[in-house]
């Protein structure tokens, strides 16, 4: 079997330059580096992983807690980190915390116990427990998708956490006064779970949205839909037997768009004849309903993506400042809201994300 050593000889450097090109612990011109990657090919030479991490202390692995992994929004956040890691030479341990605190703290508990050098977390609504075994653990950690107040409570925890999520407000105030445009004064919202960040920065979308389209929020036109499917078609049948029920409709994530497909199927109402749709979170077969939905696309494998690098960031400056960066959304306008499908504009497509 090939040792370092090997490797070394073969491209002409020494074993601590084939140690810096493995480890990334100090940069190594290209050539050099590229070097050494032909010779390891060459080769067939195989890391010992487990000896290099009781030298380094570092497995080279990451901790990934994401509830709802069979969502096709969160699938495809774990294909951008699987991708981002494997990039950077990482391996991922996953496990779903299934959205509850006392579950989620033991699952990254358990990540935890498995030595991985940091944590990529999507954060319940009830996160207390898990921010305090992090923050007593001092365990390098990014939230995903959503964010926490890292300021709530006190202020030493401010500096602990970076998070990586998408914009929410601005997205969907966006299908709001599209739908305003289009002349609907009555638009109901079927909300996410109580105490996400997503749920309440799209709840404060909507009433933007509202506010610029000069008209009055009614509380009776908001119900949560738990972020589920059966939860959303429950929802929606409620809205639906309102006196004055909405002419338009917004579902604030994927999973709820099926339960709220569901009960206008039930009712025997059509998209957009009956009632306009528009949804929060597009999907590879959104575009295959008739009439196609209109949709905020997320850009989820590149939030999962980018959480890896603010990760991989953290690990390399362990003090510098936290940050929070937002990626842009687009909005696909099809028909479900009851236009003609137009060519995307400019304004439509995402932007640079912002960095705080």
């Amino acid at each position: 079997m090939p040792t370092m050593a090997d490797v070394a000889r073969s491209a002409g450097v020494s074993v601590a330059t084939v140690s810096h090109v493995l480890n990334g612990t100090r940069p190594v011109l290209p050539h050099t580096r590229q070097a050494v990657l032909d010779a390891i090919d060459q080769l067939g030479y195989t890391p010992n992983t487990l000896a290099r991490s009781l030298v380094t202390s570092r497995t080279r692995s990451i901790g990934l807690a994401v509830s709802a992994i069979s969502n096709p929004y969160f699938t495809e956040i774990l294909q951008g980190v699987e991708a981002a890691a494997l990039e950077h030479g990482y391996s991922l341990l996953i496990a779903d915390p299934h959205d509850d605190p006392g579950h989620e703290r033991k699952v990254v508990q358990l990540l935890h116990e498995r030595r991985v050098d940091g944590m990529i977390v999507a954060p319940s609504a009830d996160p207390r427990e898990l921010v305090a075994y992090l923050g007593r653990h001092a365990v390098p950690t990014v939230f995903l998708d959503r964010v926490i107040d890292t300021h709530a409570g006190d202020a030493d925890s401010a500096p602990r956490f970076d998070q990586v999520c998408a914009e929410n407000t601005g997205p969907m105030t966006r299908l709001v006064t599209h739908l305003a445009a289009l002349g609907h004064r009555r638009i109901g919202l079927v909300a996410g779970l109580p105490g996400l960040s997503t749920t309440g920065e799209r709840i404060t979308g909507y009433r933007h949205g509202l506010a610029a389209a000069g008209l009055a929020h009614d509380e009776g036109l908001v119900v949560p839909g738990n972020s589920e499917s059966a939860r959303a078609q429950q929802a929606t049948a409620a809205l639906l037997s309102l006196g004055a029920p909405p002419t338009a409709l917004i579902t604030a994530n994927n999973a709820m768009t099926i339960g709220t497909l569901r009960a206008l199927r039930e009712r025997g109402l059509t998209v957009p004849d009956d009632i306009a749709l528009c949804c929060f979170d597009d999907f590879a077969w959104a575009d295959l309903f008739s009439p196609r939905l209109t949709a905020i696309a997320q850009p989820s494998r590149e939030i999962g993506a980018q959480a890896v690098r603010v990760l991989l960031d953290r690990l390399a400056a362990p003090d510098r400042p936290a940050r929070t960066v937002r990626l842009p959304c687009a909005f696909v306008h099809r028909t479900s809201c009851g236009c003609p499908e137009r060519p995307a504009r400019a304004a439509d497509l995402p932007r640079k994300g912002t960095d705080s």
